[in-house]
């Protein structure tokens, strides 16, 4: 039996999590700065319950480090402009990184024009798409951003992988709480189904496809065959298909087909959108979200256990809870970071 599947954890402080990330990193000649903010964020991430996207992909992005595939002393460069538009050269630097500048400059141009719009080309996984969601919530923007990625997930009708689960991510500024919605366009970020194969359990819903075309909860057979099941059946296939059309025009950048024929997933093409709220007042701005959350949030459901949430409301229930108790850490995964 595995025993992962008995969900051997640890429970780390935020700091002590961060220290050591950031203890593996210098390790591996990451600059202070720069390991600084890649500890802060991959620790974040697991703080705000993401483990997949964060401690548990932490030995992953070492592997990508030491491949060559993600070179950790590159920095973004600027390839074109045009009114509130940039194209930025990611330059295969840290993923993490290369968003977090990119949604910042998108915010910079906000500030003055209204919108910004920055395309990122040959850039590396982003990790957690809604880091860069809630990063622009927190400094008072709209942010808008997506990627693409490897083929992972069935066109609808069709029986193999052309198109990527390009993660989407809107993050909307609220005093009470922001509201912060990060989704892959599979039904499944495949970070989300690796934590399902490593508990031995079956994903709630149908994630993917079997070999023979037969819809399948079994997270281990969509790992293998990499079979993904678009959400919105044939709308999640045009929503998919338009993500990487616009990332790769807009950035001039790859797209999932010439990603998917690499061995390892880089070079991925990104775009981040801010917009300063500056044409509608603070208080009528949340007088709408309160009522649309309002609206949604308490509607009864059909069984006495349902209840609904606004996107980001788990995000900071799970903060608070992993803040007041620790950040539970896979046994297995914290011995293979301690090994780095």
């Amino acid at each position: 039996m595995n025993p992962l599947a008995n969900e051997e954890l640890i429970l780390l402080s935020y700091s002590d999590l961060k220290d050591l990330l950031k203890r593996v990193l210098k390790n591996y000649n990451f600059r202070d700065h720069k390991a600084e903010i890649l500890a802060d964020v991959f620790t974040r991430s697991s703080l705000d319950g993401v483990y997949s996207h964060g401690v548990n992909r932490f030995s992953r992005f070492i592997d990508t480090v030491k491949m060559g595939f993600v070179k950790k002393d590159e920095e973004p460069t600027l390839n074109y402009t045009f009114g509130a538009t940039e194209k930025w050269n990611g330059n295969g630097g840290p993923g993490i990184l290369n968003a977090l500048a990119m949604m910042n400059r998108s915010m910079e141009i906000a500030s003055v024009s209204g919108i910004g719009c920055i395309g990122l080309s040959n850039t590396n996984h982003w990790m957690r798409g809604g880091t860069y969601g809630w990063q622009a919530a927190e400094a008072g923007f709209i942010g808008i951003c997506f990627t693409n990625t490897k083929p992972n997930m069935i066109p609808w009708g069709g029986s193999e992988s052309r198109l990527g689960n390009n993660p989407f991510v809107i993050g909307i500024p609220r005093k009470k709480g922001h509201v912060v919605m990060d989704l892959a366009i599979s039904q499944y970020s495949f970070g989300k189904i690796q934590e399902y194969a490593m508990k031995e359990e079956k994903l709630p819903f149908p994630g993917g496809f079997d070999d023979n075309g037969n819809l399948t909860n079994d997270p281990f057979t969509i790992i293998r065959n990499e079979k993904s099941l678009p959400v919105g059946l044939w709308k999640g296939t045009a929503m998919s298909m338009m993500v990487d059309l616009l990332a790769s025009i807009l950035s001039g950048g790859d797209s999932s087909c010439k990603i998917g024929s690499r061995k390892e997933e880089y070079g991925l093409s990104q775009v981040f959108i801010a917009i300063h709220p500056h044409m509608i007042s603070e208080n009528e701005m949340e007088r709408i979200i309160e009522e649309v959350i309002a609206y949604t949030h308490d509607v009864p459901g059909f069984h006495p256990e349902d209840k609904t949430y606004y996107p980001g409301e788990k995000t900071l229930l799970t903060r608070i809870r992993n803040k007041e108790h620790g950040i539970p850490v896979n046994k297995k995964i914290y011995e293979e970071i301690l090994q780095l």
